[in-house]
């Protein structure tokens, strides 16, 4: 195992995969997963916050949801026996309920709380919602202490930033003004009657019962602000601390690039550290080599030596033709190559290492599939 991801997943207690859509994070954060478990003999739980489908693919697993499922791993070159491999893709909806219920004050507040219409709308469309929830429940999972590593397989990267602010944003939305603004009628007879106007137009566009749920939601939902505010902190916290790392995963591709150099400038400025940077579906090493590019030059220039071989004219020109593709196929690659070198040395990376991890034909459906990739992880030496 390459020493900066033997270091990442023995060391640390969370890492959190990120990078632009479509560069591979889900069956990246599923392969390092499987690389702990396999080669560090961890407890692995590999979480996706990503509502997609995508992690279950990875895994093999038909199956799969809220419920923490343990992925056989069965016909894997194991080496250590005693690591053990599961996955589970965030609910929202369950583990809002779940939150409500740890902090609700009362069972009175918790059972108004969760059959208030208002509820039942915000706990799966409201914007932080999401974002906020996923947050807490890797921050639950932790302090469990059920797993050695948590992998977490985040949406991209422009949304992962939300992600990382869910839990301040939850907590000023909650201590807002305009919060304050939305309730303060039906706290206060007198400054109800200063919002009489409002309110006139507003029940006639959406009705006095929708403001009325609006309302009271947000009154019962601030008898939990405490604990909101003591949660995004201690989630920070978390975060910023020696058991969190971040791997950030691109393709050697402009965009994809880009992203990944705008998501490490966001670790950066939030104080979190960035274990690695990973560049998915890299080109092999050997397109870099001189010597070998030399000798792909001179299968498309130098026929002399066929002459001599083969019994005829046909067959020394279908030889050359095969040998002059060959030569040609790999120029263009090395060229190739090369374009992705000069495009990662454009990076302003700090310390942050960069691994590669290669290409590899189909798709990633299966815990096999999984170990192939995971076990060609390597690092990008310039």
């Amino acid at each position: 195992m390459n020493d900066t991801l033997a270091t990442l997943l023995n060391e640390k207690r969370i890492v959190i995969v990120a990078g632009a859509g479509g560069v591979g994070k889900t069956t990246t954060a599923a392969s390092l997963g499987l690389l702990a478990a396999q080669q560090l003999g961890k407890r692995v739980l590999v979480l996706t916050v990503d509502p997609a489908r995508r992690l279950a693919d990875a895994m093999g697993l038909a199956d799969f949801g809220n419920v923490i499922t343990r992925v056989d791993l069965t016909g894997t070159t194991r080496t250590r026996s005693d690591g053990a491999l599961f996955a589970a893709m965030l609910d929202t909806k369950s583990s809002w309920d779940d939150l409500v219920a740890r902090y609700a004050p009362n069972l009175r507040v918790r059972e108004e709380i969760l059959s208030n219409p208002i509820y039942k709308n915000i706990s799966t469309r409201f914007v932080q919602s999401h974002d906020y929830i996923a947050m807490e429940a890797l921050f639950d999972l932790h302090n469990k202490g059920d797993y050695d590593l948590i992998v977490v397989d985040t949406p991209p990267s422009r949304n992962a930033i939300d992600f990382l602010d869910a839990p301040k944003r939850m907590a000023e939305f909650f201590s807002s003004r305009l919060l304050r603004w939305i309730i303060a009628p039906y706290r206060n007879r007198l400054v109800a009657s200063a919002f009489k106007p409002f309110y006139q137009v507003a029940d006639r566009i959406i009705g006095s019962q929708f403001l009325a749920e609006v309302a009271e939601f947000f009154m019962l939902f601030q008898s939990m602000y405490e604990g909101f505010v003591q949660r995004a902190d201690a989630v920070s916290a978390l975060l910023k601390s020696p058991k969190a790392s971040f791997i950030v995963v691109a393709t050697a591709e402009y965009l994809p690039v880009r992203e990944a150099e705008f998501f490490l400038g966001a670790l950066k400025d939030r104080n979190l550290n960035c274990g690695a940077l990973l560049i998915n579906r890299a080109l092999p090493s050997y397109l870099g080599d001189r010597n070998v590019y030399e000798s792909a030059v001179s299968l498309t220039t130098d026929q002399g030596r066929l002459a001599k071989v083969g019994d005829g004219e046909t067959e020394r020109k279908l030889l050359q033709s095969v040998l002059t593709q060959i030569g040609r196929t790999f120029i263009e690659f090395s060229e190739m190559y090369q374009q992705e070198r000069t495009l990662l040395s454009t990076l302003s990376l700090d310390s942050t290492k960069i691994l590669q991890a290669p290409y590899i034909e189909g798709d990633v459906a299966d815990i096999k599939a999984l170990e192939l990739l995971s076990s060609r992880v390597d690092s990008i030496i310039f």
